[in-house]
């Protein structure tokens, strides 16, 4: 299933929700990818400072990937439904 984000927070709500589905703690993903669990905690808070490298690297540990495509002509609320 395609999830559409279009913000930090919007992408940290999705790598927490995902993570919880995987019976995964913060500490054990920031293991995974050799970070910190305050890490993780930024990340799905959605700090904008958080560096690719760690986007990529959890979003690997959970087994996805990111797809860059047109943007979509879905409004804000479509989206925040969703979560």
């Amino acid at each position: 299933m395609d999830i559409i984000l279009r913000t930090t927070k919007q992408i940290g709500d999705s790598i927490k929700r995902i993570r919880r589905q995987r019976n995964l703690t913060q500490e054990v993903l920031g293991q995974k990818i050799h970070a910190r669990q305050a890490t993780i905690s930024k990340l799905e808070a959605g700090e904008p400072a958080t560096q690719l490298r760690i986007l990529m690297d959890t979003l690997a540990a959970l087994d996805l990937e990111l797809v860059i495509q047109p943007r979509s002509k879905v409004s804000p609320d479509e989206i925040e439904d969703s979560f």
